[in-house]
């Protein structure tokens, strides 16, 4: 009986290990994308993995382009940055948990350097998470050749458990400041590009997992109790 209850429990045990492991939700490699005419927004940029939708936005006109991604043929790019303008990505986290965003981010020596992650649940109401910097496209160069690991910002946002199993969510990385990336003024000419945005999530296991791994947790209390009786 007592090798038996313990079977259940490794069992339990390993039922929870499988289901527990991140997974990439989304992700925007935009070597799909096709940028619009100059114009303030750009939208319905599609996840190349996954499902969702990508966005930019400019209180003015701004140029779209899809220059060389970081070690990928395409990136999205835009110049024309005001303060407040900025890339939004949304996607549904139903089913998942602990959010964490990875993504490649640069801007010309006259781009923007100071950004701003937020996130949203209904689009309209957004809660700021963290500010960042980005580092200026020239040390190490971000080419479509070579992967570079300097331009990669990573974030975990696991402990904001309202963005988990949600129909919608919004990240938006928006400029906050006239701030160049080498450190001047951001001119109308200054670009900022971004490539391989990634969500990651973990799997939310079924209601039946968790009555076995607390039916086996159960039978270990058990058997320890009547072992210490013994």
């Amino acid at each position: 009986m007592v090798k038996t209850s313990l079977q259940i429990a490794v069992l339990a045990t390993a039922a929870w290990a499988g289901t527990a492991h991140a997974v990439v939700v989304a992700q925007w490699d935009f070597e799909a994308a096709v940028a619009p005419v100059a114009s303030t927004s750009w939208t319905g940029i599609a996840a190349s993995t996954g499902s969702g939708s990508a966005s930019g936005v400019h209180a003015g006109s701004a140029t779209w382009t899809t220059p060389v991604g970081n070690g990928s043929t395409k990136s999205a790019s835009a110049n024309t940055w005001a303060i407040g303008d900025y890339w939004q990505f949304n996607f549904s986290t139903s089913g998942y948990t602990g959010l964490a965003i990875s993504f490649d981010q640069t801007s010309s020596g006259t781009g923007p350097r100071d950004f701003t992650l937020a996130y949203s649940t209904n689009g309209i109401s957004f809660t700021n998470f963290s500010n960042y910097s980005l580092l200026q496209n020239s040390t190490p160069a971000w080419t479509g050749a070579t992967y570079a690991p300097a331009y990669n910002l990573s974030l975990s946002l696991s402990g904001v458990t309202a963005l988990d199993n949600q129909t919608s969510v919004f990240v938006r990385l928006f400029n906050t400041s006239s701030v160049s990336a080498s450190g001047g003024t951001v001119a109308n000419g200054g670009a900022s590009r971004i490539d391989n945005f990634t969500v990651n999530m973990t799997l939310i296991p079924e209601p039946g997992t968790y009555a076995l791994l607390l039916a086996g947790l159960a039978v270990i209390g058990f058997v320890a109790r009547r072992r210490v009786q013994a």
